[in-house]
């Protein structure tokens, strides 16, 4: 099974829709909240230099926001 890491803010569609299709798919992730948890943030800012929400990794390796995981989803395989 694939690691799967979202970083989140509150009040963010994208990132509701990013788990929605993750929980449709059936699919366990790991949420950082990076309102509720700062040092998450830090963590992020470390992996990605990107500024917008949400970020989503797969195996450690980016994936980008919600339209990534979309196009992700249509040319790899997200349950193997």
């Amino acid at each position: 099974m694939k690691k799967i890491e979202v970083y989140t803010r509150p009040g963010c569609s994208y990132c509701v829709s990013a788990k929605r299709l993750l929980t449709n798919e059936g699919l366990e992730f790991i949420e950082h909240d990076t309102a509720r948890q700062p040092d998450k943030l830090s963590e992020l800012r470390q992996k990605s230099q990107l500024r917008t929400f949400p970020q989503i990794f797969i195996n450690d390796q980016l994936i980008g926001g919600f339209d990534d995981l979309v196009e992700y989803k249509q040319t790899q395989n997200l349950v193997n």
